[in-house]
C-alpha cells in the first residue's frame, strides 16, 4: 500500500504488519534437522504480539523512495530477527534479567537460560539467511548484508550493549547516554530505514536524509522509552517497569527531569520530520510515525 490519502496510518500500519507477520511466521516454519524445542522458543518471541516499528519503518523507507521491491519483505524480516535476538539477550538473567517482554514470560524464563541464548544466536543467523536468499539483485543483497551486520555488530547494537551494562550504577552524563543509545537503539533505527532504501534503489542523497531521521527518531524512542519506566502502566507496556532504576541505568528523566526529558523528545521528532522534506508526500508515513513515537504508551 503505497501512500495514499484515502488510508489512514493505522491501515497502513495493520496491512503492512499482516504481511511482515505473514512471512515470519512462513521462514519460522518446521524444518528438518530444527529441534522442536528451539522452533517453538524462536517462534514464541518473535511472533508475539509488538509493534513491528523496525519493520515498517523498512516498509515506509521502501515508499518514500518511490517504490517497493522483493527485498523490502525480505530485508523487513531480518530486521525483526535481529530485533527479537537482541531483546531475547537483553532479558537473560546475566543482563536485564527481565521476566516479562511484550506480555508474555521472557523467553529464558519459558524455555530454560540455555535454550533461549540458542534462539537468539538461531535469529541473528536465519536473519542473513533471509537478506541473501531474497528474489533481487546480487548488489542489493550485498548492501544489504553490510548494513545490517554493520548496525548489529561489535561497535553498533552490541557494542551500545556492553557501555549500557558498563554503565550501570555509574557517574555518567548526557554526551555518554547519547552515545549508548545512538548505538543500542538507534543503530537498529537508522538501518532499518536504510535496508528500506537498498530494496528501492535509493540514490545517496536519499539514503543520506532517511539516515538523519533515523538517528533523531531512534534517540527520541528511547528518551520516551526511559520515561515509560517511570510512568508507564506495566500492563500496557508488557514489560516490567521500574527496572531502570533498580539496575542503576543511566537514563533521560535521571539526568534531565521529567519535563526537560519531554520537551527534548518533542525536539527530537520535529528535527526527525524536517529530515524528510526533499521526500515530499512520499515520506507521509514517516512522518505520522514520528508522531506516535512521541506520544505512544507502549
Amino acid at each position: 500500500m503505497a501512500t495514499d490519502s484515502t488510508h489512514t496510518l493505522s491501515q497502513y500500519m495493520e496491512f503492512a504488519s499482516a504481511n511482515i507477520h505473514a512471512a515470519l511466521d512462513q521462514w519460522t516454519q518446521p524444518q528438518a534437522g530444527c529441534p522442536t524445542v528451539l522452533e517453538e522458543a524462536m517462534r514464541y518471541v518473535l511472533l508475539a504480539p509488538s509493534k513491528l516499528l523496525r519493520p515498517l519503518l523498512v516498509f515506509m523507507a521502501s515508499d518514500a523512495c518511490g517504490q517497493r521491491s522483493s527485498a523490502t519483505l525480505a530485508n523487513a524480516c531480518a530486521v525483526e530477527m535481529i530485533h527479537t535476538y537482541s531483546l531475547i539477550h537483553d532479558d537473560l538473567p546475566a543482563m536485564d534479567d527481565d521476566l516479562l517482554r511484550r506480555g508474555q514470560a521472557t523467553c529464558h524464563v519459558k524455555f530454560g537460560e540455555a535454550n533461549a541464548i540458542l534462539a537468539g544466536d538461531a535469529l541473528l543467523a536465519l536473519a542473513f539467511q533471509v537478506v541473501s536468499s531474497s528474489e533481487t539483485s546480487a548488489e542489493i543483497r550485498a548492501a544489504s548484508c553490510q548494513a545490517l551486520a554493520t548496525a548489529a555488530g561489535p561497535c553498533q547494537l552490541v557494542g551500545g550493549q556492553v557501555d549500557d551494562l558498563a554503565a550501570e550504577h555509574q557517574a555518567g552524563d548526557l554526551d555518554l547516554l547519547r552515545q549508548i543509545h545512538h548505538r543500542k537503539t538507534g543503530a537498529m533505527f537508522r538501518v532499518s530505514l536504510r535496508l528500506g532504501a537498498i530494496a528501492a534503489a535509493a540514490n545517496n542523497e536519499q539514503i543520506a536524509h532517511l539516515d538523519a531521521y533515523g538517528k533523531l527518531l531512534g534517540l527520541a524512542f528511547q528518551v520516551v522509552d526511559d520515561l515509560l519506566d517511570c510512568e508507564g502502566d506495566q500492563q500496557q507496556l508488557g514489560k516490567q517497569t521500574g527496572k531502570d532504576s533498580e539496575h542503576g541505568k543511566l537514563t533521560y528523566p535521571s539526568l534531565m527531569g521529567i519535563a526537560a526529558s519531554r520537551e527534548y523528545a518533542e525536539e527530537l521528532i520535529q528535527q526527525a520530520q524536517a529530515e524528510l522534506t526533499v521526500f515530499g508526500e512520499s515520506a507521509s508515513w514517516l512522518r505520522q510515525l514520528a508522531k506516535i513515537v512521541l506520544s505512544r504508551t507502549n
